[in-house]
């Protein structure tokens, strides 16, 4: 059975709000929808209104350090990451998303000076992508080892080469692969619905 839509999905997570408003777990599905939709002022609201009902959930909110990231809320998005790694310390992914926030803020070379260590990520194509983003491993690298995880390899080795190309002011770069992780692949996961989001703001063409 195929993932509902995204809006199929906000007007599931709309009825269960209507009828259950002070559930904290159905405003962040909620704002995972939004956010799926390119909807973000609203996803950031769904998840604040998650965390004032419940902050126990706060480090476990990286989908709105993600949201910050493209309304250019960049140290609200730093901080998120970082309160996330409190919990998670060894996710490449959020150690790296802090990474492409600092860049915004800062300066790239900056935030690979702080880039938190990771050493114990199980998946092989997240070793190399945090192994590109310390400047340790070429590009063309990365792609042939994440191609060895197969699509869902391949998918995330063009989607953070093209985030760490846009870091790098590479846009190019950045949009050359975006639009293969959007276009090339269709995989139910979020960092898919990510990859189109980005398209999307950057006004990159994408397939309907």
């Amino acid at each position: 059975m195929s993932a509902p839509s995204p809006e199929a999905d906000l007007q599931y997570w709309d009825r269960i709000l209507q009828s259950n408003p002070y559930n904290p777990h159905a405003y962040v599905r909620r704002g995972m929808a939004h956010f799926k939709l390119a909807q973000i002022a609203a996803s950031i609201q769904d998840f604040d209104r998650a965390e004032q009902l419940d902050s126990r959930l706060t480090p476990y909110l990286w989908q709105r350090g993600l949201s910050y990231y493209y309304v250019e809320r960049f140290e609200d998005g730093a901080l998120q990451f970082e309160v996330d790694l409190t919990v998670n310390s060894q996710d490449v992914e959020e150690t790296v998303w802090r990474y492409l926030c600092l860049a915004r803020c800062h300066s790239p070379k900056q935030a690979q000076a702080t880039l938190l260590p990771v050493r114990n990520d199980p998946r092989r194509f997240m070793a190399a992508i945090y192994d590109l983003y310390a400047g340790n491993l070429h590009p063309d690298e990365l792609l042939a080892i994440a191609a060895r995880d197969g699509q869902r390899g391949e998918f995330y080795g063009h989607l953070y080469l093209g985030l760490y190309s846009e870091a790098w002011n590479n846009e190019s770069q950045a949009k050359e692969h975006i639009l293969i992780a959007t276009m090339q692949y269709n995989l139910d996961d979020y960092m898919w619905h990510l990859a189109r989001v980005h398209s999307q703001v950057r006004g990159w063409p994408v397939d309907s």
